[in-house]
């Protein structure tokens, strides 16, 4: 009959997080109450000849310096169980098992490095160690190379064969075809593994399905306290285990592994959060690496849209192989191409040449100033652009947005004066349906020097100016409040500022002002800190 183990890694994986620095009461009291569980194996953390030992870090340059931080330990029933990234120690570093306190090393190896890391495999093997081969990023494999990898463990005879989920990809019919080879292919003593992320919500789903496979060979899954891990995280530990005790006879102590969460790793969540979250939905969405997403969502320029229509372009292993010229190329080509404003600011610019324009802001000046602004309108019949609101009392000709969380607020509001009005929107604001009247590039009008790179009132005077526009009139753009009182009439709009901010800002705007002043004119109908 197959026999079911359970694998932590909180220290290992979890190190991610903290740069593996949980401090060595926390390292030895982790342990320890996981020893008291009674989890079959407890990954202490990497073996990384590369960096200094450290007793408060989980990540050692050497099994002699595992035996200082763990070597006086009970370890109970559960085995100690290190971890090699391929290349990141020699064969030297690995004392015989005979003078270590671990019982087993895991090596984790991309698939173009199989063949020598399965030999370093042997040689952890003939230490003396139970040695795992962990399959780095199971869905790059293809059928083929799965089987070739296959071949060169069966070889090589590891204790364990793990796949391992890097960034979340798998669903469970995925994860199945690739169980299914290894199960039919490996020999029969081989264990096979399975090691989860969350990026799709789907590590404790996808542990389940592993643990409900039928075979005969022994299996083991990972789990870290709270699913402390790196990007969105991994299989909650207390989860599969309280499933195995429930349907597969086990009998976990959950309250121990309920306490290290409590006791030991809440801390490090409450400063560096992990788990589900947008930015790793994306990066698996479209089986790419995380640092493809995080390299465009830092430009700040792109909408949701945008970023996945961008990542779309990746092809073959460049997915999960991160290549930082590559996504500067198709990032730069998507500027280029995808978001071409020339016909659209062509047709702006004939639109309001030559005509007299008032700027409508969001600021209190509005309101209480309101018969300042009706008394203008009369007599100088205005072209109406507002910004990122509608006015209630004031029917614009224009709308201007630039913010996609405003727009969400906004968009009930446009849909039901649809046709009353024309919206100009920058390329980072995605639209429901159909297309804004005009889309403006969005990373032209940036300031990426500024504490807020996005003003839209600048933006908006910047895309003005270049559309030839002489001279502008100015409603409700206040500048931002060095007090208490409100920037905004309407509440759900604010910022929240120091006043030392507040001034700097303003500041900041009045300079911007000077830049855009020459050949160019802002008046003001009702006041405001950049009339000065």
């Amino acid at each position: 009959m197959r026999n079911i183990s359970l694998l932590d890694c909180t220290l290992r994986d979890g190190g991610y997080v903290n740069d593996w620095k949980f401090g060595r009461n926390n390292i030895i009291s982790i342990f320890e109450r996981l020893v008291a569980s009674g989890v079959d194996y407890i990954e202490i953390g990497f073996i990384d000849q590369a960096r200094p030992y450290d007793p408060d870090r989980a990540i050692y340059p050497d099994c002699a310096s595992i035996s200082k931080t763990m070597g006086n330990l009970d370890k109970g029933n559960s085995q100690m169980v290190a971890m090699i990234d391929y290349g990141h120690a020699s064969i030297d570093k690995i004392c015989p098992k005979s003078e270590s306190p671990v019982d087993a090393i895991r090596v984790i190896f991309k698939k173009h490095l199989r063949k020598e890391a399965l030999e370093f495999v042997a040689q952890i093997k003939a230490l003396g160690y139970k040695a795992f081969a962990q399959l780095v990023s199971i869905t790059s494999y293809s059928d083929e190379e799965l089987l070739d990898l296959i071949r060169l463990a069966n070889e090589v005879k590891p204790f364990a064969v793990s796949m391992v989920d890097t960034y979340g990809l798998c669903h469970s019919d995925t994860l199945m075809h690739y169980c299914e080879i290894l199960d039919k292919n490996l020999l029969p003593e081989i264990e096979l593994g399975y090691h989860a992320h969350n990026n799709f919500q789907l590590g404790y789903a996808n542990c389940i399905e592993m643990l409900s496979y039928k075979t005969e060979r022994n299996v083991l899954v990972d789990g870290t306290v709270f699913g402390m891990g790196k990007s969105a995280g991994n299989c909650p530990l207390e989860l599969v285990a309280m499933y195995l005790n429930g349907r597969c006879g086990k009998e976990y102590d959950i309250y121990q592994i309920l306490e290290a969460a409590d006791a030991n790793v809440m801390n490090f969540y409450r400063e560096s959060p992990w788990g589900y979250s947008l930015f790793y939905y994306i990066a698996a969405s479209n089986d790419c690496h995380p640092s493809y997403v995080s390299y465009l969502m830092n430009k700040r320029t792109l909408s949701i849209k945008s970023i996945n229509k961008i990542l779309k372009k990746l092809e073959g292993d460049k997915k999960l192989l991160y290549d930082e010229k590559l996504i500067e190329k198709l990032y730069s080509d998507y500027q280029e191409i995808e978001v071409n404003d020339s016909e659209d600011l062509a047709r702006l610019g004939a639109e309001l040449t030559g005509k007299k324009i008032l700027l409508i802001g969001p600021g209190t000046s509005v309101r209480d100033q309101s018969e300042k602004v009706t008394d203008f309108i009369m007599k100088e019949n205005p072209v109406i652009i507002s910004i990122n609101f509608i006015p209630e009392t004031i029917k614009p000709e224009y709308c201007f947005v630039t913010n996609a969380k405003r727009f969400v607020r906004l968009s009930s509001a446009l849909s039901k004066n649809a046709g009353t009005f024309k919206v100009i929107a920058t390329s980072n604001v995605t639209k429901s349906t159909s297309d804004f009247d005009y889309t403006i590039r969005y990373s032209n009008l940036l300031d990426f020097n500024a504490q807020i790179i996005d003003n839209s009132f600048l933006m908006l005077l910047k895309l003005l100016k270049k559309l030839g526009i002489k001279e502008v009139s100015c409603a409700g753009f206040d500048g931002y409040a060095t007090d208490r009182r409100p920037n905004y009439f309407d509440p759900d709009m604010e910022y929240s500022f120091t006043s030392n901010e507040a001034a700097e800002l303003n500041d900041y705007v009045i300079g911007q002002l000077k830049e855009l002043s020459d050949g160019f004119t802002v008046d003001y109908v009702t006041d405001s800190y950049y009339n000065v």
